[in-house]
């Protein structure tokens, strides 16, 4: 990824929970049609390794709610 890429994320990582939500939902509906290669076992592999403690986390949070 470079840099105008990275200051669009660090941008998006500053904004209130509602507003990445609508960024968020802005940029799907943008890329819905959009043609990607296939991701490897290991881009695979590295997503889970960063999504599921993040999941973990919520899930142990919302546990303590």
């Amino acid at each position: 990824m470079g840099t105008p890429a990275e200051n669009v994320i660090a941008t998006f990582d500053q904004l209130p929970e509602p507003e990445k939500q609508e960024v968020a939902a802005a940029i799907l509906r943008r890329t819905l049609h959009a043609k990607f290669p296939p991701l490897s076992d290991d881009e695979l592999v590295l997503s889970a390794e960063q999504t599921f403690p993040e999941l973990d986390r919520r899930e142990a949070e919302d546990a303590r709610s």
